[in-house]
């Protein structure tokens, strides 16, 4: 049979922290425009409190979301210690493309995995780069476009990254900035002839785009005494969060029954970092579908505390830590049963159950 498996992983976490009181002087405002008169020590403590972030990390000034691509697809590719010109396909989940420092235009021309193609030095013509977008999901979509072109016999490596720097279109003007990151994670992913199954076991993708399509969108800042005309970042946190309760375990639930597991086979849940209780939240809901009160300790890494939400790269960004021993208190063996998730702009969710 064919298995799609992992056989290599990088990373690019920016350098520069930034730690939640850099917000201290940030004036805050309501959706309505009303200034908010809590004193932002408040403001940021209740922020932690719900998200769990106390830092994220930014690019500087100099980089780009290509570079910080290019970056852990170079470190996936040593990892797995293949020559790149063998490489089929690239595929780039991204957002927003490339966006220079100070300025809010979003740059796709070319795309982003053709600059990682060019940066990589790869003169293969038959490597075709594309890019996804499809909101914070946009990785765990792209590893399964990955699967099922290899499944189709149109590829037989191809690497795929999540990279995002979302710290150049942000309101700061608006709590909500203080969730958000930047970074990529990447991995290279072959498709090999095994006697028995492991790699990709099953995938599940689900998208609601009735009311719940502007939950995240652009648009103007939330100072209405700017002259601003630059569209930002904005969600509906509250409705967020109750769509990803009511529809992720479902999804989860329903990706897993697919691959012929069981929740006790499960050893980690890898999903995307939005929200520290959120997360947490979804878990339990996952495990409450099969009559299980109680979540097995340790399922659950999390690394929102001090990296933030950096949208597609945060899955593939934990599973390099993790398999590089980088993420304490966790580790994957071979013969682990992994389920990765993810929610965002869309509303797009979706699913992968990956053994090790």
């Amino acid at each position: 049979m064919k298995n799609t498996v992992i056989i290599g992983s990088g990373s690019c976490i920016p350098n520069n922290e930034v730690d939640n009181l850099e917000f201290v002087e940030n004036p805050f405002y309501f959706e309505d425009g009303r200034r908010i008169q809590d004193d932002n020590h408040v403001v940021i403590e209740k922020f932690k409190e719900i998200t769990g972030i106390q830092s994220r990390r930014y690019v500087e000034d100099e980089q780009s979301n290509s570079k910080i691509a290019y970056i852990a697809g170079s470190r996936a590719i040593r990892n797995a210690d293949i020559d790149p010109e063998t490489i089929d396909m690239i595929i780039v989940a991204h957002n927003f493309g490339d966006v220079i420092k100070g300025s809010h235009q979003t740059d796709i021309i070319p795309s982003l995995a053709s600059r990682v193609k060019h940066q990589l030095g790869i003169e293969n013509p038959n490597c075709v780069p594309h890019d996804i977008v499809f909101g914070c999901p946009g990785w765990v979509q792209a590893v399964i476009h990955a699967h099922l072109f290899m499944k189709a016999e149109a590829a037989k490596r191809c690497l795929v990254i999540g990279s995002e720097v979302l710290s150049r279109i942000l309101d700061p003007f608006d709590r909500d900035t203080m969730i958000f990151a930047d970074g990529a994670g990447a991995v290279v992913l072959e498709s090999k002839e095994e006697s028995s199954p492991r790699g990709i076991l099953s995938h599940a993708t689900l998208s609601h785009t009735k009311e719940e399509l502007n939950y995240l969108k652009l648009d103007k800042s939330y100072n209405r005494f700017s002259d601003d005309d630059n569209r930002y970042v904005k969600m509906q946190g509250r409705k967020i969060y109750e769509y990803a309760l009511t529809k992720v375990p479902a999804a989860m639930k329903d990706c897993l029954e697919k691959s012929g597991l069981f929740h006790t086979d499960l050893d980690k849940i890898l999903l995307h970092q939005a929200n520290e209780k959120m997360d947490e939240a979804i878990v339990k809901r996952f495990y409450r579908k099969f009559g299980v009160r109680e979540v097995p300790e340790n399922i659950l890494p999390m690394t929102i505390e001090r990296l933030g939400n950096s949208s597609v790269a945060t899955i593939p960004t934990m599973y390099d830590l993790i398999v590089r021993g980088k993420l304490e208190g966790h580790n994957i063996q071979a013969g682990d049963q992994i389920l990765m998730a993810s929610v965002g702009a869309g509303m797009n969710i979706n699913a992968i159950v990956y053994q090790a």
